[in-house]
């Protein structure tokens, strides 16, 4: 196959337990659950200094080839984690039948404030490989395949257990920039090549010429007066802010109920409500790719982070009517229409124009009506994937299907 190397593969609970290998889990039909064998574990909250006793069962994935030499692994999943429950993602990189590089932890994740606080683990670096936030980039190892092992965490005086539905990697060449920034002003991006040819990747589906999706619109910087929780406000809010629109696009977003406890309310309390349940506390935004998945999928949605090719294989997306949440970076300028600098932005990809130019809701806008651009083709592609190598998370009901896979599947 022509193009980036690219590859996704995930497992589904119960379905796939017995392909990996479950310690004190069992598989029930919301996915795996803690069982009598679990074990218990002591854990230290590094950001709160709280202390709990967990009964802790990890599933371990098989040895999974990628097909290719990788430098970058990012995983997402989709769990149930009721108030004192959470669970923990490591990843490691292997070749033939070696382990070639250790265990890393690529996040502490629960959907609320119960238990731990929701946190990438920084400081991880050898001569192997590290972590950057959401991303696992192997640096001095050869890596072709990987193994992804999850713990389910329950503190002992918790009413209710985890379950794990569903985890996933996706495995790329050409190390790219790591967690959303959300914000111009807060990293710089460690952008590698990438190939930004839509004929490279293989053909799309001119279905989604002239199909733009209706997405309602939704702008970050409504938010930017005054708020000061979950990583500055509306400038650092976009990536929650697209959660919210795709959500609502789908008819999933959360109830009132839900986000009640937002006072003042402000423009759109969904959208503080998914800044703080995105957020990540050692990276101090909302942007962690994961953290924004799993978010999504606590509303009855699927959702997983990949990477795409080209826009060829976006459309395949919105012809079946899904759309996309992509990453993109770029100076004020360099993609028409998009007249700012950003080192990573976050914008829904709602669909195409008769000519295949994107259709794109960015929330940095200053009101919901300027949300809604549309730029050229060739320019934004080379933004989204210098930027990110071609990130996007996919966020779908069930119900509705994914496109066919291209022959190396990266979804």
């Amino acid at each position: 196959m022509s193009g980036r190397d690219v590859a996704y593969r995930r497992f589904r609970f119960p379905a796939d337990r017995d392909r990996g290998r479950a310690d004190g889990l069992r598989a029930g039909p919301d996915g795996l659950t803690l069982d009598g064998a679990a074990g218990r574990v002591t854990h230290t909250d590094p950001h709160s200094g709280t202390t709990a006793e967990y009964a802790a069962g990890t599933w371990t994935s098989p040895v999974t080839p990628a097909g290719f030499a990788v430098t970058e692994l990012v995983p997402s999943w989709t769990a149930d984690t009721p108030p004192g429950c959470w669970l923990r993602v490591d990843l490691r990189g292997w070749a033939d039948d070696t382990a070639t590089t250790d265990w890393y932890e690529l996040g502490h994740w629960a959907a609320d404030d119960s238990a731990v606080h929701r946190a990438s683990v920084p400081g991880q670096e050898d001569d192997r490989a590290r972590v950057a936030a959401d991303t696992l980039r192997v640096t001095g190892a050869t890596a072709t395949g990987w193994q992804v092992r999850v713990t389910l965490l329950r503190r002992l005086d918790a009413p209710a257990g985890p379950a794990l539905r569903t985890v996933g990697v996706l495995a790329s060449a050409d190390p790219q920039v790591g967690a959303e920034t959300d914000d111009a002003n807060a990293r710089s991006a460690e952008a590698g090549s990438a190939n930004t040819g839509s004929a490279a990747a293989g053909t799309g589906d001119m279905r989604a010429w002239g199909r733009v999706l209706d997405v309602p619109r939704y702008a970050q910087r409504l938010h930017a007066a005054g708020e000061t929780r979950w990583g500055g406000g509306g400038d650092s809010w976009c990536s929650p802010t697209c959660v919210s629109m795709v959500l609502d696009f789908w008819g999933t977003g959360p109830t009132p109920e839900r986000y009640a406890w937002v006072a003042p309310p402000g423009p759109r309390p969904q959208v503080v409500h998914a800044a703080r349940h995105c957020y990540d506390h050692a990276y101090g935004g909302p942007g962690n790719w994961p953290f924004n998945t799993a978010y999504a999928a606590t509303h009855g949605v699927d959702a997983f982070v990949t990477r795409l090719r080209s826009l060829a294989e976006a459309e395949r997306f919105v012809a079946a009517g899904i759309p996309l949440i992509v990453s993109a970076a770029f100076t004020a300028g360099q993609v028409p229409g998009l007249d700012y600098d950003t080192r990573g932005h976050l914008m829904v990809l709602a669909g195409f124009t008769a000519e295949g130019d994107p259709v794109l809701n960015d929330p940095y806008a200053p009101d919901d009506e300027r949300v809604r651009r549309t730029v050229a083709r060739g320019p934004f592609e080379s933004a989204w994937q210098a930027g990110s190598g071609g990130i996007a998370y996919v966020l779908r009901p069930e119900s509705t299907p994914l496109p066919p896979a291209p022959a190396q599947a990266n979804w």
